[in-house]
């Protein structure tokens, strides 16, 4: 006997364990499985932390560990930013340091801590496929949460920024915050009043412990604030609306306020007033419909709104005269406002800051913009959504959908948002699609052939993406190693950056200061465990101004600078290309994403002209740079000849056209130079050709006497 989807296949209690429940487990786990699977191929290069900031966050979990929850919230870090240090509980993302400590204490069994935070994001953005599932099946139904789960297994946006060892805010700030979105939306459509009251209240705990993890959570509020504008218009039970939303909003602001960050700058700034304003909206035109005739409430409210949109600007405009109101950082405002633009080059020097384009989009998003625009206009032709989406859910879709898009287009990094709005409006098309298509039938008869071709072209279009084009799928966009293992530049995995971290372990005093970018600030303090002058997260634009004024100083100037600082050793990192093998008059290229790349930015963020240090081309340095500045000394190579690959002309000076060909010239190696080289990374003896990272350490010569002051 064939079995069909209602069929039980074993009684738990009163409930009644069916063949389609196996089927709703099996397509989850499987979407969990995938997502791991992708997730992890970071791990074929090595098993390390990737980019920089998971290093601080390990740091951080594992000082909870050790000392309590008491002890870090009283933390002052005396290794960063020196010399103020950086009170950490006050600056970071809390919720997860403490959730990632809490799970290891439960789950870590006998693992080390930091293959546990190797683990985690990996672990919690696939577990995201669930609270996915649920979500999408409040507004479409089960197979609309399916495919939901399934398509947030493979999206490439979400995953860039959850593989394993990403222990960052994303994964866990996501986990959190479709979490509490569910909760609440949940609650909204919950005929049982004590369960909705339950799942109202977690919803915005669970809400806040995502602002807490994530900054990015902000834009979770945007949506939920829109939709509380519109309750009054769509849903009839306003009695429950009455205390359900104050309670809502008044929890998730309560817990919020109480972390240190998001804080209370967050409940009155325009966060808090995002969801403040709508509810007291919400209130007054409940009571405005209630006094109104039939025929003029809507109108009544209507004009209302209207009011609170005209006084709403006003204050905005107000306010950014006067500042009379806490303000998010300018990405926040940025995401808003897409038409703000920047004049701070350290914040423009960021790769995640920039802007998205449309090819871009279609790379990140593939087949799924389109499903996606067929999935609104599906939710706007009533006929065909009213059986499968109720109404207030339908405008919480559009809301979250249309918001979700327009945020991620100011900068890359929001680009998660676009994909959630995408997975959530695709989702609904595919399964309106599927279900209206499977009903047809040709002369009375089914045509399973038509079924099975149309299953096919909709398993070919989403997962096309995964393997095309060859060399940049979303398969391939993933397998890439470690930063810790290249540096963020383009050469091959190598172990120069953990070497060169042990040896400062090793070989510098534990009171040693290291002065270095701010790229390396986190790996330099969790790894070496020194003191450092900057690090990713300092909060003090002028120090890292200081530092890029020292880069690109006059030796004798940025000497006394370091002085000043009580620095100790300088560490610059370089992306090299060895053209040849002749180990008598080696030949390099400079260039692929080291401090030697950073030039044009160091000299924009110290307010230097970069003209002076770069030749017109952007990239090749300047006589000026290698003769007269601090990190131009730094580096031991000096131009031999400029060579044009496309008339294979070789000039002794710069030429438009023409790459830089250096050859390796050690300037600080002695004890009468003010810095002195002490360390340099095995790749800087390579005698292969190729690309190779190389870290370099360099001890200040405190009994450096300057002949003359530049």
């Amino acid at each position: 006997m064939l079995l069909d989807s209602q069929t039980t296949l074993f009684q738990v209690s009163n409930f009644n364990f069916k063949l389609k429940h196996l089927l709703v487990i099996g397509i989850l786990v499987l979407s969990f499985s995938v997502s791991m699977l992708i997730r992890s191929q970071p791990a074929e290069y090595g098993f390390e932390l990737n980019e920089f900031d998971p290093f601080f966050n390990f740091r951080a979990t594992e000082y909870i560990v050790e000392n309590g929850f008491s002890e870090y919230f009283q933390w002052h870090d005396d290794k960063s930013w020196y010399p103020t240090g950086r009170d950490i509980s006050a600056t970071s993302q809390i919720m997860l340091h403490g959730t990632a400590a809490i799970t290891y204490q439960i789950f870590g069994g006998n693992s080390s801590l930091y293959d546990f935070t190797i683990l985690f994001p990996a672990i919690i953005g696939s577990l995201t496929v669930v609270i996915i599932f649920a979500l999408v099946r409040l507004f479409a139904g089960t197979a609309a949460g399916l495919f939901a789960s399934l398509l947030f297994a493979v999206s490439l946006p979400i995953i860039i920024r959850g593989t394993i060892g990403w222990f960052k805010s994303e994964p866990l700030g996501i986990f959190y915050g479709l979490l509490g979105l569910y909760l609440f939306l949940s609650a909204i459509k919950s005929e049982n009043k004590k369960v909705a009251a339950l799942k109202i209240i977690f919803g915005g705990i669970i809400l806040s412990f995502g602002m807490s993890s994530w900054g990015g959570d902000q834009f979770f509020i945007i949506p939920i604030g829109l939709f509380i504008l519109t309750l009054s218009f769509v849903r009839k039970d306003h009695k429950f609306l009455l205390w359900s939303i104050p309670l809502f909003v008044g929890v998730f602001l309560l817990i919020s306020g109480s972390f240190e960050r998001p804080g209370l700058n967050f409940v009155f700034g325009l966060g808090g007033l995002s969801l403040i304003i709508p509810t007291i909206f919400l209130v007054i035109s409940i009571f405005i419909q209630k006094i109104s005739k039939d025929e003029t409430k809507i109108r009544n409210s209507l004009f209302l709104l209207i009011s609170f949109i005209i006084i709403g600007s006003f204050l905005i405009v107000l306010n950014d005269e006067s500042d009379l109101l806490p303000l998010p950082s300018f990405r926040y405002l940025n995401a808003i406002n897409p038409f703000l633009t920047t004049t701070d080059p350290l914040t423009d020097s960021v790769a995640e800051h920039a802007s998205t384009s449309i090819d871009l989009s279609f790379l990140l998003h593939s087949v799924w913009m389109i499903f996606a625009g067929i999935g609104i206009w599906l939710l706007l032709s009533t006929k065909i959504s009213q059986t499968f989406v109720k109404n207030d859910m339908k405008i919480f879709v559009l809301i979250f959908g249309i918001t979700g898009v327009f945020v991620s287009s100011s900068f890359i990094r929001l680009e998660i948002f676009a994909s959630i709005s995408l997975i959530i409006l695709s989702s609904i098309a595919l399964s309106i699609l599927s279900k209206n298509l499977f009903k047809i039938t040709f002369f009375g008869k089914k045509n399973y052939l038509f079924k099975i071709s149309y299953v096919v072209i909709i398993l070919l279009l989403f997962t096309s993406p995964l393997i095309f084009p060859e060399n940049s799928n979303w398969i391939n966009n993933n397998d890439v190693p470690p930063v810790i293992l290249t540096g963020g530049a383009s050469g091959p995995p190598t172990d120069d950056w953990l070497d060169a971290l042990e040896w400062i372990k090793l070989n510098t005093p534990e009171n040693a200061i290291i002065a270095s970018w701010w790229d390396y600030g986190y790996w330099i303090t969790t790894i070496s465990e020194r003191t450092t002058l900057i690090d990713n997260s300092t909060l003090i634009d002028s120090r890292i101004k200081n530092v890029a004024k020292m880069l690109m100083g006059a030796p004798n100037d940025s000497w006394n600078m370091l002085k000043e600082t009580n620095a100790d050793y300088v560490l610059v990192f370089l992306s090299v290309s060895k053209i040849n093998d002749n180990l008598e008059d080696e030949l390099y290229v400079l260039g692929g994403g080291g401090d030697e790349s950073k030039v044009y930015w160091f000299a924009r963020i110290a307010e230097f002209p970069p003209e002076k240090y770069l030749e017109s081309d952007g990239v090749v340095g300047t006589n000026y740079f290698y003769e007269q500045t601090m990190l131009g000394k730094m580096i031991p190579f000096t131009p031999a000849v400029y060579y044009n690959p496309a008339t294979q002309e070789n000039s002794a000076i710069y030429k438009p056209g023409f790459v830089e060909i250096v050859s390796k010239n050690i300037k600080y190696d002695s004890d009468n130079d003010p810095l002195k080289l002490v360390y340099a990374s095995p790749s800087f003896m390579n005698e292969k050709g190729g690309e190779m990272n190389v870290v370099l350490i360099y001890e200040i010569n405190k009994n450096y006497v300057p002949s003359n002051f530049d």
